[in-house]
């Protein structure tokens, strides 16, 4: 694919012949998100490089926080209890009437036990919960919002 030429001024023609702008820019005077935010001295634009890098900085942050705390609801998540509802066939009971438990023979060090092997027949479908899911929302909305600035 041709792209055509780059003049001194950072523009291109394609093949098209249509004018393109360069995003990436060494003019100190370039407003970051609005004219207001225009840095005129050497300090300012300095400034403003660190302050990209430090929000940049802050989103690598925020998504590392957003996957240990999905692996901390997902262990808390994990350790959930049922309890068995009168009426309800006992688990062992269910698992005997399932046509994909396996009897088999578990064995470590010289230890057998019989155990019962399963294999799940549909995705876990997770339940919404007021604990979990208005945080995961915030912190979604908060990453999309500094990705979005970045």
């Amino acid at each position: 694919m041709d792209m055509g030429g780059m003049d001194g001024m950072g523009t291109s023609t394609n093949s098209a012949g249509t004018m393109m702008l360069s995003v990436f820019q060494t003019a100190m005077a370039t407003p970051l998100y609005s004219s207001a935010w225009t840095p005129n001295t050497p300090g300012a634009y300095a400034a403003t490089c660190i302050f990209l890098v430090a929000l940049a900085a802050l989103l690598r942050g925020m998504l590392a926080l957003k996957a240990m705390q999905e692996s901390r609801w997902l262990d808390a998540e994990l350790r959930r209890r049922y309890v068995v509802v009168n009426g309800k066939l006992p688990m062992g009971e269910t698992l005997s009437r399932d046509s994909l438990a396996k009897q088999m023979v578990l064995s470590e060090n010289g230890v057998e036990e019989n155990v019962t092997v399963l294999q799940r027949k549909r995705p876990i479908n997770r339940p919404w919960r007021f604990s979990v899911d208005p945080v995961r929302a915030l912190m979604d909305v908060a990453i999309a919002g500094v990705g979005y600035l970045l």
